[in-house]
């Protein structure tokens, strides 16, 4: 099994910034590509971003491209989501997920196998 524990959100402004981070633990040898999520209130939820585990390969939401960076720690066992220029359409939960198979990254929520409980991540105006 495989945990997955973010931390780092809260409330900025908009065009702030803020990064949040994922620790995994468990059986993290299990995981190929790892991902953010995010849920806004009465939405579905939708891919962010993406990373294999190695960090050689990435994608973005078109909707995030050029505003937020994903990267990974693989040492620490530690993804992260640094958001900059931050829209009140980013208000969400953040959720991370790892998945066990590879088949480069993925961006479908069934594709991940392993679930963290959320981050909140609320942009005023």
């Amino acid at each position: 099994q495989v945990q997955l524990v973010e931390s780092g959100g809260g409330l900025v402004q908009a065009g702030g910034s803020l990064r949040v981070s994922c620790a995994a633990s468990g059986r993290t040898s299990r995981i190929y590509a790892v991902g953010w999520f995010r849920q806004a209130p009465g939405k579905k939820r939708e891919f962010v971003a993406g990373i294999s585990w190695s960090g050689g390969s990435t994608k973005h939401a078109d909707s995030v491209k050029g505003r937020f960076t994903i990267s990974i720690d693989n040492i620490e066992n530690t993804l992260y989501l640094q958001m900059n220029s931050l829209k009140p359409d980013d208000t969400a939960v953040y959720y991370c997920a790892a998945n066990n198979w590879w088949g480069g990254v993925p961006t479908a929520d069934y594709e991940y196998a392993y679930w963290g409980q959320g981050t909140q991540v609320t942009v005023s105006s």
